[in-house]
């Protein structure tokens, strides 16, 4: 069954949002040991591997990682009416993001997780009850403007892995996400005019599926320390076949089957442009 406007439908955000937290200060966190359950680890040892690995990618984003992966102890129950403490985390949304990183993504929940926080994190500019009410033509401006900063800092990580064909490096993620097409192809198969922007003409889900290939790439290149350009380039096109493989294995719909939206951004630019001056006048 397809999935609508989105990689993530509202049950498996559900899944994510029903273990969120919000403190006395009104900040949302999730609970180490009650993500790991809906991850489907069954050892807290081998989570807080994951954890720890998690830690070192703060750490190495330049992130204050007691900020994002604050230790606390808590107080549990045991048999025959004892109880003792253990440790845990109150993680920051970011922390959760870093996780699911580093999680093995052969769980299907690491994937469904991999998808969400990577996706709700870059849309925390502006807060949940503020995105919902948005058209869905503001939602693209909106989406679209994350992949614009994404790809900012896409670019940053790729000229430090060594990149200098960035026209290359770009096409493999491509390909990887569309089975194979270029930037050059994705346009011609939407009728689009000569250096005319695909990301202007990608609805909300096309988008979101960039937005993940993007950011997963920038991920892999620093957590992986990638300093070739064939290495970034091998990495950029494998992120974006996992995406896609993401995206069949939750029986969404291939990126290359999604429709275009009738009119680009720029186009809606235009017309809304036209339409504050005529309201001006």
């Amino acid at each position: 069954m397809e999935k609508n406007n989105c990689l993530v439908d509202e049950n498996e955000m559900t899944m994510f949002e029903s273990i969120k937290h919000i403190n006395e200060y009104g900040e949302e966190y999730w609970e180490a040991r009650e993500l790991m359950q809906v991850l489907e680890y069954s050892k807290w040892e081998n989570f807080h591997k994951v954890i720890k690995q998690a830690m070192i990618a703060c750490e190495n984003s330049n992130s204050v990682v007691v900020d994002h992966f604050p230790e606390v102890r808590k107080t549990i129950k045991m048999p025959k009416g004892a109880s003792k403490e253990i440790n845990d985390y109150h993680l920051s949304r970011y922390a959760c993001y870093l996780i699911v990183q580093n999680a093995n993504p052969k769980k299907e929940p690491v994937a469904l997780g991999q998808t969400y926080f990577a996706i709700q994190t870059r849309k925390q500019e502006i807060n949940e009850k503020e995105y919902s009410q948005l058209s869905e033509d503001e939602k693209r401006f909106y989406q679209r403007d994350l992949t614009r900063k994404g790809n900012y800092s896409l670019n940053k990580a790729a000229k430090n892995a060594g990149v200098k064909n960035f026209d290359k490096f770009h096409n493999c993620g491509y390909k990887g996400l569309y089975n194979g097409e270029t930037a050059d192809d994705i346009a011609k198969r939407k009728s689009l005019r000569y250096r005319e922007d695909i990301l202007d003409n990608m609805g909300l889900e096309e988008l979101a599926a960039n937005l993940f290939r993007i950011s997963q790439t920038e991920q892999k290149l620093k957590r992986e320390n990638i300093k070739t350009e064939n290495k970034a380039n091998e990495a950029h096109y494998e992120v974006g076949k996992e995406v896609r493989n993401t995206i069949k294995r939750l029986g969404g719909t291939m990126p290359e089957d999604l429709p275009t939206p009738k009119k680009s951004l720029k186009e809606l630019e235009k017309e809304y442009k036209k339409k504050r001056i005529e309201t001006k006048n």
